[in-house]
């Protein structure tokens, strides 16, 4: 029931901003002449591949052109750092996108397909899986991943993989309506201020 809600609720949001991502999409085009969508592959809830959508906000400089694709599907490749600038990232509207997670606004629409949920652990690589989780990995992942998490609301990206993966042990064996509540009305001011992204 909980998560039938989350899905209409999901619906509704992502209609609302349906002109904040279409707007998005068309700048990443004309600034990166590449599919303003990416893919990446991640290990979802019970381990089964959740090919996670996000706006592409790193590209390089004078790349080749190729044909433009609506969605470009990536390996499974660690998250990409948000730590400041770096040498792929080549508009400041990427590393705003980056900075307050606009980035990830599409993944709305795997809480509507029931693929995730709005708080639950974060997907991550099967590497990252395999390398920072080990024994814990079959509990974490028996949550569905979320938009945000324990991590997300605590610390963001200055935390460490043995801190992240205490956290998502946390939430998992803690889990509760009013935790995630907390951990969404925590989140919220943390995203609008970019907190922890850099």
């Amino acid at each position: 029931m909980v998560y039938r809600i989350e899905r209409v609720l999901a619906l509704a949001v992502s209609v609302a901003l349906a002109p904040l991502m279409i707007a998005i999409a068309a700048i990443i085009v004309a600034l990166s002449r590449q599919s303003p969508l990416i893919r990446h592959r991640r290990v979802g809830w019970r381990g089964e591949d959740l090919w996670m959508l996000k706006f592409r906000t790193m590209w390089r400089a004078g790349a080749p052109e190729g044909p433009l694709r609506a969605i470009e599907d990536l390996p499974d490749l660690p998250p990409e750092p948000k730590r400041g600038s770096t040498k792929r990232v080549s508009s400041r509207f990427a590393a705003f996108c980056r900075r307050y997670s606009l980035d990830e606004v599409p993944q709305l629409l795997h809480v509507v397909r029931g693929e995730m949920s709005f708080v639950g652990p974060r997907p991550i690589t099967r590497r990252e899986l395999d390398e920072h989780y080990g024994d814990c990995a079959t509990e974490v992942l028996s949550l569905r991943p979320g938009l945000t998490g324990l991590w997300q609301a605590t610390g963001r990206n200055r935390l460490s993989y043995d801190q992240r993966r205490r956290l998502d042990l946390m939430l998992v064996r803690r889990a509760s309506p009013g935790l995630f509540l907390k951990i969404l009305v925590r989140t919220i001011p943390r995203v609008v201020r970019g907190y922890g992204a850099c």
